[in-house]
């Protein structure tokens, strides 16, 4: 029976809430001290300016990490999120609120002066940054091999999708746009508004495309494939149409002639489209030797860093050259995307990109002005040019489909692929209400539209794919493409473990890895004409290949599943566990008075209490603990958590010194950490379940907990370990008489009066 008094709740619940309320008070008591701030000197100004950018990068850290957590948790990417947390605390919103009259009398976000955009050049600094670094890393995770490979297909549907995007987006600008948004009368087909909305229209999002695919387990079939393979070019093709608007609309022809002057138009489209390809083929070409270069400073912290050096000088470079900087951040990436230091740079700039990337698309959201697109003619005009993306990439790239093996079927479901847009259209926008190309109301239509495409994509997609049909017009022919190959597990436990080392294989063989879904551990692994793809189950690794290749993969699990178990039978686990059973031996005397313990102690709440257990086999104990939890709420699914216990107990015995048991399991039949404590009535009965001496257990603790989330298990396994290794608290916990007396005694490590059993 559930003790009373808070007795379901965790010891992570209640650490968060005095985290918060540590953090509220701290923030409160701060306030009149920065209320109370005097204007300041000149030469001080620099310094109240870098700490409030302080101040703001800290706010937006945390709000955008927590945006993107709670649309994770309705199954949206994450990018959605972040840019609602930056519309909340926005100059717009919450953050254009001032208090006090010093430091934050404005808000904590006010609208700079005399500025463009509404955030301060230092903060958009930072942004600009996080875009050549979210670009820089694109472009090396894009496949050139991959990208020539299904450059057929790929490129009849991705130019589709593009064109028709940026024709629907252009010209609904220009002939919707003046009607709903006056101050647009008179725009034109080149009018630096009307390039800007048929760019933002182009890019599809690879990594939002690749996750809706994987949770269809469409990631290997004719139109995932195809769809991935149209998303790259669609990206490839969305910058090189960026560099040709950004040079058309650089140029006083462009701008200031009557007529069009569709000589000077070509000369500039000519001009970016040779930058851009010319700077590409040069950093292909001088890939290798920039690799080498890089290797000669030997820390793989030095290479990722000097590697981001390089993709600034580039970035800014373009952006001299008149195209922009994301630009020559995407040639810089893509250049070093087939050199050997490539996932070295990505490993290394994780942490940075995890810091930035955020950051970006927070301030995106925080440029959001909420009265603009909530008025009524900027809401039917998002609507319009939304539905109009939207029936784009359906459009334009369904139509090349049908010409491309595809029946009807197939062909919408590649259409509804190409959907979200992503990253990449956030930050067209960006350059355009930047530049000032773009007004407040318009980039929040781009916004909108960025938003809803991501979310209209998942629940399409979906409805296609029920349909129980093939998408390709001879099924037998795209069925032949590829073998699928599954690597069946005892348990979850091993997969990742295993998927890793598979991909380190793979790399070791010279194979081109790429991380397609970072979540979902979706990898495409190619090499010459060899093309794998493969994917974390919940037990099992899925492979997907040509069936002439199949015997690669079968190699591969054999060598790295021999490696694994030759490292396991190398580990002396007996021998290991005896050394660290007497390095941690230590006295119990202080452990209720820890901090740290007590919080750990508070998970003991949960733990149900057998004061004389009399069961006759391992079996018969855990069958009869886990029923009692499950009759008491805390197991949902009581065949599953024995499962993971039995299963844990065949791979190694769980029997300690000191006469302790303790079996244990990790599943997601329980919520958290759970477990009971058992004094053996007659130790004997338990047959083979005996401690490391071959003795007889006779105090078990049996812990249950969640794979899904962080308990500390480990935590709570050594406090109870180590006080009950003192005979005389095991002795004491042995004479309690009832369940409520053993909760007592062991919370109050073993301090408490033991109540005598009559």
């Amino acid at each position: 029976m559930l003790p009373e008094g808070g007795a379901a709740e965790g010891g992570r619940g209640g650490l968060l809430r005095k985290s918060w309320v540590f953090l509220l008070i701290a923030l409160v008591a701060a306030l009149p001290a920065v209320a109370a701030e005097e204007a300041v000197s000149a030469g001080e100004k620099l310094t109240h300016q870098m700490m409030f950018l302080v101040f703001q990068i800290g706010m937006i850290l945390f709000v955008a990490k927590l945006g993107g957590m709670f649309a994770s948790c309705c199954k949206l990417p994450s990018v959605l999120g972040e840019l609602a947390s930056g519309v909340l605390i926005g100059p717009y919103a919450l953050g254009g609120f001032g208090f006090g009259n010093g430091l934050f009398k404005n808000g904590v976000f006010p609208f700079p002066a005399d500025a463009s955009i509404p955030v301060t050049p230092e903060l958009y600094g930072i942004c600009t940054i996080a875009s050549v670094i979210l670009l820089f890393l694109s472009g090396l995770e894009t496949d050139l091999k991959l990208f020539l490979r299904y450059s057929v297909a790929g490129s009849f549907i991705g130019v589709g999708g593009v064109v028709a995007s940026f024709l629907f987006g252009d010209l609904c600008a220009v002939y919707l746009m003046p009607h709903f948004l006056p101050h647009f009368a008179g725009i034109g087909f080149l009018h630096p508004a009307s390039l800007f909305m048929g760019i933002m229209c182009t890019a599809t999002s690879v990594g939002i495309t690749a996750r809706i695919l994987s949770e269809r387990k469409a990631m290997d079939s004719a139109e995932g494939v195809t769809i991935m393979a149209g998303a790259v070019i669609d990206d490839v093709l969305g910058i090189i149409v960026l560099a040709v608007g950004m040079g058309i609309i650089g140029t006083e022809k462009a701008a200031s002639s009557g007529g069009v002057n569709w000589r000077a138009i070509s000369e500039i489209a000519v001009q970016a489209f040779g930058i851009w390809l010319g700077g590409t083929i040069l950093g292909i070409v001088l890939a290798r030797r920039i690799s080498w270069l890089l290797k000669l400073f030997r820390t793989p912290v030095a290479v990722a860093t000097l590697a981001f050096g390089l993709s600034l000088i580039v970035a800014g470079l373009f952006e001299a050259m008149g195209l922009s900087l994301i630009i020559g951040a995407y040639v810089m990436g893509l250049a070093l995307s087939r050199t050997d230091i490539r996932y070295l740079i990505q490993e290394n700039l994780q942490s940075v990109y995890t810091f930035l990337v955020p950051v970006f698309f927070c301030v995106m959201g925080m440029m959001v002005d909420c009265s603009q697109i909530l008025s009524k003619n900027v809401l039917i005009f998002g609507g319009v040019f939304t539905l109009l993306a939207i029936l784009a990439k359906i459009i334009g790239c369904s139509f090349p489909a049908l010409f491309c093996g595809f029946n009807s079927l197939g062909s919408l479901r590649i259409g509804a692929g190409m959907i979200p847009r992503g990253e990449v259209a956030l930050i067209i926008a960006g350059i355009g209400l930047s530049s000032g190309y773009l007004t407040k109301d318009v980039f929040g239509i781009g916004i909108l539209m960025t938003l809803v495409t991501t979310i209209v994509a998942p629940p399409l997609l979906v409805a296609f794919f029920n349909v129980k049909r093939p998408g390709v017009r001879n099924p037998q022919a795209g069925a032949g493409e590829g073998t699928p190959i599954a690597v069946k597990l005892p348990n979850g436990t091993p997969v990742g473990l295993i998927l890793r080392n598979l991909v380190t294989a793979f790399r070791h063989e010279g194979f081109f890895t790429s991380l397609l879904n970072p979540e979902e551990d979706i990898w495409r692994l190619t090499k010459n004409d060899i093309d794998i793809s493969c994917r974390r189950g919940e037990s099992e690794i899925l492979f997907e290949c040509a069936p002439k290749h199949a015997g690669v993969v079968e190699t591969a699990v054999q060598e790295v599943i021999a490696q694994l178990n030759a490292m396991a039978r190398d580990l002396p686990h007996p021998v290991q566990l005896r050394q660290l059973n007497a390095m941690v031996q230590t006295s119990a005397e202080h452990l209720a008075e820890d901090e740290r313990t007590r919080e750990i102690t508070r998970y003991l709440r949960r733990f149900e209490m057998f004061p004389a257990l009399d069961v006759s086999s391992f079996n018969e104990l855990v069958e009869t603990i886990t029923a009692k939890m499950a009759e008491d709420g805390l197991i949902q699914d009581l065949d599953a958590a024995r499962k993971s216990i039995f299963e844990r107990e065949s791979a190694m015995g769980t029997g300690l010194k000191h006469g302790l048991g303790a079996p244990h399991g990790r599943t997601g039949a329980v919520a958290g950490l759970v477990g009971a404590v058992a004094v053996i009535k007659t130790p004997e009965k338990l047959g083979d379940y005996k401690t490391m001496e071959g003795l007889p257990v006779s105090l078990v603790i049996l812990t249950i907990a969640s794979d899904s989330g962080a308990t500390p298990h480990l935590q709570l396994m050594a406090y109870m370990s180590r006080l009950l290794r003192s005979p005389e608290v095991s002795e004491g916990l042995r004479q309690c008489d009832s369940p409520d007396a053993m909760r007592e005694y062991i919370l109050s490590g073993g301090k408490s009066v033991p109540k005598v059993a009559k």
